[in-house]
């Protein structure tokens, strides 16, 4: 007798799932979430019948798209990779809360341009239970696009997906969460290339050359609010006066840690209920 744990039983559903389709576009950001549902679709259905879209925009890093299109390649899986202009779209660049359910809107259109020749019938994309948790205006173009979301449909959290893409022998298990660069910027803050520069290059330098590997600059004008891990808040208060000059550098006058720690999402938590209410 075989025991399955409830995580064996969660895989089993969304094999079940992919296994009736005839092929399968995924919207591929190169995370862990759409990585497992990459690999799964792969051994599922075999690399002829899967498609994996990498998307650029300014929003994000050529970086972070480069190394999606890598790993997909590596995977074995067809890949596709894709440019948008979001902040060339006045409702994405003004940046209320809608831009997200704007920029998803053209994510999924964009993909459905690219593929509708190619006889590709069923995108989807990495959405998991905890998206559920978040104020999440993209869930609704998702559901007007048909795109389906087959991780929730199981039932998968991100502790789950860790745990399953690890004992799959996914590269990337561990990966620390990313999104686009909108999420710096508070409500009402058009966005530019200028700003969205200035944040990329903070980021990296605290990233890459002080080593925190989870890290937020939300950008308030000419102020940096730097949010760590608190497991990281001495080390960077012990480098305060170089962070600060660096930063100014960048264009930052004036920099700040949040002594609340990293927290993503943290730019919803403004919002009020019936804001989010009439979002929805």
């Amino acid at each position: 007798m075989i025991f399955m744990t409830s995580l064996d039983v969660k895989e089993s559903i969304l094999v079940d799932k992919l296994a009736q389709l005839d092929n399968l576009v995924i919207a591929y950001s190169g995370g862990i979430d759409s990585t497992y549902l990459l690999k799964i679709a792969l051994d599922t259905l075999g690399s002829d019948k899967v498609l994996a879209v990498v998307m650029n925009s300014e929003l994000f890093l050529d970086d972070e798209f480069n190394k999606a299109v890598d790993l997909a390649n590596d995977m074995g899986a067809q890949v596709l990779g894709l440019e948008m202009s979001e902040l060339a779209d006045a409702k994405i660049a003004a940046n209320t809360p809608k831009s997200w359910y704007y920029s998803k809107k053209l994510l999924y259109k964009t993909i459905k341009d690219a593929v509708a020749a190619d006889g590709f019938t069923t995108i989807a994309d990495g959405m998991i239970m905890d998206d559920n948790e978040d104020f999440r205006p993209g869930l609704i173009a998702r559901d007007e696009e048909g795109v389906r979301s087959f991780l929730q449909e199981a039932d998968l959290y991100k502790a789950d997906i860790r745990i399953l893409a690890k004992e799959n022998g996914i590269v990337n298990w561990n990966k620390v969460a990313s999104c686009s660069v909108a999420s710096r910027f508070p409500y009402g803050t058009r966005l530019t290339q200028t700003a969205v520069n200035r944040v990329f290059a903070s980021e990296k330098y605290l990233r890459e050359d002080l080593g925190y590997k989870t890290v937020r600059v939300r950008c308030h004008g000419d102020l940096a609010r730097v949010e760590l891990p608190e497991t990281d808040l001495q080390d960077a208060w012990d480098k305060k006066d170089e962070i600060s000059a660096t930063l100014r550098k960048l264009g930052f006058n004036y920099t700040t840690f949040d002594m609340q720690a990293f927290k993503s999402g943290r730019m919803n938590e403004v919002l009020s209920t019936d804001e989010k209410l009439a979002l929805v």
